[in-house]
Order: structure tokens, then sequence, then C-alpha cells
């Protein structure tokens, strides 16, 4: 009786110090995940519309007269390029989470696990692929990003399966320090990351084979076409289909709708 009363006791000890554990690890994350949210809004009123220099730069460079377009942001490159110089655009997405800067760094890894202003976080910051030129100038630019548990970074990304998401978001915005550029989505898919690296899709000379590739896998269909000489944007992150499935989401750069600062 005594051997069940302390094997009972123990049990128990147990389970409460799994419970103690399991609930530290929610809140760190939780904390990590906070800390990372709150960083990027921070950004967000600090270098978009909210901030003095980007209300400037809206007067100065808003096209004026009837049917002129309307720019849903104001980017303040020079505020942003001082939280951190390797930034080089700001991705975003009408009614989305997806609003935030995007970096260029020498690999694959560092902007994995770092924020925007250099900190330690698995969020990490959207980044685009180091073999790409940093201007978009390119027919192709592939921008990386993390699929969180918790909303943030591309997770909205494999929403586009979806036909009725990709009818509510049918572009994104993108900003560069040359000017302000609507993304009009043409497909998304999902691909092996191995298959992803050995067709050497991050690289602009293999370009009409990428397209290929998602206009046979695609999970939405949109009116969307390529035409030669158009500028790419493929949006890459993690999917869950098998074992280091990506979701890819590309679209077509058009011309710039009026200068930023």
């Amino acid at each position: 009786m005594k051997k069940r009363r302390i094997t009972a006791v123990l049990v128990l000890l147990v389970g409460v110090c799994m419970a103690t554990f399991s609930c530290s690890q929610l809140l760190e994350a939780k904390q990590i995940f906070d800390e990372g949210n709150t960083t990027y809004r921070a950004l967000r009123d600090q270098v978009t519309n909210g901030s003095e220099a980007a209300s400037e730069a809206s007067r100065e460079t808003r096209p004026s007269g009837q049917g002129a377009p309307e720019l849903e942001q104001i980017i303040d490159f020079k505020a942003l390029k001082a939280v951190n110089k390797d930034a080089v655009a700001w991705l975003y997405s009408p009614g989305t989470i997806i609003d935030y800067p995007v970096v260029r760094a020498d690999d694959y890894n560092y902007y994995l696990y770092h924020l925007i202003d250099h900190t330690y976080n698995v969020n990490g910051t959207l980044f685009i692929d180091y073999n790409n030129a940093p201007d978009f100038s390119e027919r192709l630019t592939v921008i990386y990003g993390h699929h969180m548990a918790s909303g943030m970074m591309f997770t909205e990304l494999v929403r586009y399966q979806d036909q009725e998401y990709y009818q509510e978001h049918p572009c994104m915005y993108l900003y560069t320090e040359e000017g302000a550029f609507k993304v009009d989505l043409m497909y998304g898919f999902v691909i092996g990351a191995g298959q992803w690296r050995s067709q050497g899709f991050m690289y602009q000379e293999n370009l009409e084979e990428l397209l290929a590739c998602a206009a046979q896998n695609t999970g939405f269909v949109s009116d969307v076409r390529y035409e030669e000489g158009d500028r790419v944007v493929a949006m890459s992150t993690c999917s869950y289909e098998f074992d280091d499935a990506r979701y890819v989401v590309i679209g077509v750069v058009k011309q710039p709708q009026c200068a930023t600062n």
C-alpha cells in the first residue's frame, strides 16, 4: 500500500514537472513571437505613412490629377536604412499581416533567425536570395520568409491554395528606393526544396522553367500573364504537404506608380 502511494506521488510529481515545463515553453514561445511583432510594429510606425518623413514624402511624390494611382503606403527609406543598411524594400499585402521590410544578406542563414534590428529571434526577417540583385532589377527576384505558428511573416502565403483567398488578395505592393510597384499575383504552388535547388529556380536564367512548373501546379487561377521583359517576384515559405515542402507565390512586377523617398 505504501509503495502504491509513493508511486502515485512520483507520477503526480512527474506530471506537474511536465506541465510546468510545457507552460514554460509556451510562455517562452509567446514572448519570442511578441518580441518580433513589437519590433515590426514599431518599425512600421517609424518608416511608413505615420512618420513625419514618410508623410512629407507622400505630399511630395504622390501623383496628382484625375485618375492618378493611389499608393497604399509611403516608405521613408532613409529611416529604414538607419535601422539596417541591408534593407532593400518593403512588401505590403493589403488586408493581410504581410507588411514587412525586406533585406538582402550574403547567405541564407543570418536573417532566418534575426529581426530587422539584428536581434536574434526565430521570426527572422523577409530576405531576398543573395544570387539576386538588391534593387529588383533582374528578371527574377526571390523573397524568403518563415511560416510561423503565430501567423507572422509569410504564413499567409499558403492560403493562396484557396481560390477565394486569391480573389480577395490578388496583388501586393513592393516599395524600393527607385519607386513603388504593384505585384499582380499569377501562380501559387507546392515544390520540394530539393527540386527548387536542383533546378536552380533562384536564378533568373531559369525563369521560363520556373514559370512552366508553376503554371502546371498552381493552386489558384489568375488572369495575369507574363510578357517578355516583365520582372517577376517569387515569394517562398515552408509548407507541410511532405518533408521539406515549400509554397511559392509568383507575381509580375508592374511599372512604378510614383517615386518614394
